[in-house]
């Protein structure tokens, strides 16, 4: 072999080796998969100032409008808004689809069910004599109030806690289901209420109350919890079943209903705030407030709405006996 051809054989063994040793390089060390658990969409943390104490300007904010005598269905008033509703054929009523006991699709019928369908139905009920009159349109908790003042629904009957910052916005009727805000963990964890949760994460539905008041909250460090706020209810359930936050506050029946779709999780803690639902009516229709307002009446006096409550949360308790009404 001549002196070129060993330089050449060299300089091939010396290139082959450079590329093994770039290949070994470049290969990481072995060690265990982790696992990507990714966040439902529209997850996000909230920080900044504090969020001012609630607005109590209106006085009590559970007073809504005086009923209207009731009306036989199918009967109702020339020019009102439920005979443009009877008009159009259905009731339009803005609801949730995963929200347990509320109001969520049954897995073995796929029909919507739970406590806020029941209701939305009686009002179909009252307007038209028939409970199926009526079409549900699914929304997250932030879509309630724009989706009324749009005229996109009639009715928004979805968990819509009553408050003086939402009656300057739109129309809300006496208390159907008197709620309150509390906490759901793991059984394992060892917190015990909201003074354990400074600095840590906590999952509450975006737009609604719960996330106002979880943002006021401080731990017993002095902290605040680290807000992370999603689109949807369920969203706070698949959080915390992934470990991605400590905790998710909301109101009772939600949470509730959490802990019975997973048994591993438990409602924990003193309420943080009062909860009582109201039906969402757009502003401009204050004669179909009053109308939903006799309606809630009625189905207070002759229990149907405990029945109601009784059938899809498990307990009356928390129906209010009575409305306020004033004007």
């Amino acid at each position: 072999m001549t002196s070129r051809a060993v330089l050449t054989a060299v300089a091939a063994l010396l290139a082959a080796l450079v590329v093994l040793l770039a290949g070994c390089a470049g290969t990481p060390p072995a060690g265990p998969v982790v696992p990507i658990r990714p966040v439902p969409a529209g997850t996000t943390t909230l920080a900044g100032a504090p969020v001012a104490a609630p607005d109590t300007s209106c006085g009590d904010p559970r007073v809504s409008l005086t009923p209207t005598p009731p009306v036989p269905p199918g009967a109702m008033p020339a020019g009102s808004t439920m005979a443009r509703i009877v008009a159009r054929g259905v009731l339009v009523v803005g609801v949730d689809q995963s929200t347990v006991p509320l109001s969520y699709r049954d897995p073995r019928t796929g029909e919507l069910t739970g406590l806020d369908v029941a209701v939305a139905r009686e009002m179909a009920r009252a307007i038209f004599g028939d409970p199926t009159r009526v079409q549900f349109r699914i929304e997250s908790a932030a879509q309630r109030i724009p989706n009324l003042l749009s005229g996109s629904v009639d009715l928004v009957v979805q968990a819509l806690t009553i408050t003086c910052e939402r009656k300057r916005q739109i129309g809300l009727s006496s208390v159907y289901y008197d709620a309150s805000q509390r906490l759901v963990v793991p059984r394992v964890s060892p917190v015990t209420g909201i003074a354990d949760l400074g600095g840590r994460p906590v999952c509450a539905p975006l737009g609604t109350t719960s996330m106002a008041t979880l943002q006021r909250t401080r731990g017993a460090d002095g902290r605040a919890p680290v807000a992370v706020g999603v689109p949807e209810n369920s969203d706070c359930l698949v959080l915390l079943q992934q470990g991605q936050v400590d905790a998710a506050s909301t109101d009772d029946t939600i949470l509730t209903g959490f802990a019975l779709e997973d048994r591993r999780l438990e409602v924990r803690g003193p309420a943080l705030g009062s909860e009582a639902y109201g039906i969402g009516v757009a502003p401009q229709n204050p004669d179909l407030l009053r109308f939903v307002n006799g309606v809630l009446d009625r189905i207070r006096t002759d229990g149907t709405l405990a029945g109601i409550a009784t059938a899809t949360v498990g307990s009356a308790a928390a129906v209010p006996v009575t409305g306020a009404y004033a004007g």
